[in-house]
């Protein structure tokens, strides 16, 4: 019997896929859906290099708003992410595959999802990496998983001086089950340096990472409450 631990990961990027499927939800489906989209902090995504994308996670709409947020019609580059297994079937498996999507269980994360993770960071490739595992629909930030800390890591231990840049995103909507006409909106905070970090021992030193990532979320998400107050009282 093969072990969950033997099966070979690999994912790729179909370009005729990605540069029909980018444009389609950035102009057509997220328009017609959505109310507004706001968006700030793009400068904060890094062009090249290495990097983690570290948004909270709220709706499944949100595996549509961060490419749109960040993805090849805004940096050049196009995400690669990790998907729940039991979301890789069928036809919805097959377009996840040819747009840089790879499986993982949530409830127990393999190490060849972390191998594959490592090695694309490895290849210079942008992923995107939910850190608190689930969709939580409080506006809060739930505690976060060391996942993205130690691909972050792990990474570093081969690329010695190239840094991996985690990127913290904050999203919210206007409503808890976003709706046709509901409002969303995207801030990207100042990207992480992971090399800061990297001190030896991987126990500690993601400890440490994760810690200062909860911390970048919370303050985006602080940043979008009193924005949300200030609104509130003008009107």
């Amino acid at each position: 019997m093969t072990s969950s631990s033997d099966i070979t990961i690999s994912s790729r990027i179909s370009p005729w896929l990605g540069r029909l499927v980018y444009p389609l939800g950035s102009y057509a489906l997220l328009p017609l859906y959505f109310g507004r989209i706001d968006i700030s902090g793009q400068e904060n995504i890094p062009r090249c290099g290495p990097t983690i994308l570290a948004p909270t996670h709220r709706s499944r709409w949100d595996a549509i708003i961060v490419p749109h947020a960040t993805g090849r019609l805004v940096s050049g580059r196009y995400l690669r992410f990790m998907v729940s297994a039991d979301e890789m079937c069928g036809l919805q498996g097959w377009f996840i595959r040819r747009l840089g999507g790879f499986p993982v269980n949530p409830q127990s994360p393999g190490l060849e999802s972390l191998r594959h993770t490592v090695e694309l960071l490895c290849q210079g490739e942008m992923l995107t990496i939910f850190p608190e595992g689930n969709i939580f629909r409080q506006p809060t930030v739930s505690p976060l998983k060391r996942g993205v800390a130690v691909a972050a890591l792990q990474a570093q231990a081969k690329l010695k001086q190239q840094t991996v840049k985690i990127v913290p995103i904050s999203l919210h909507y206007s409503d808890e089950y976003p709706r046709w006409g509901s409002n969303a909106r995207v801030d990207i905070g100042e990207p992480i340096d992971a090399i800061d970090y990297y001190h030896g021992s991987l126990k500690r030193d993601s400890k440490h990472l994760t810690a200062d990532l909860e911390l970048a979320l919370k303050a985006l998400h602080e940043v979008e409450r009193q924005n949300n107050q200030a609104l509130a009282s003008v009107a």
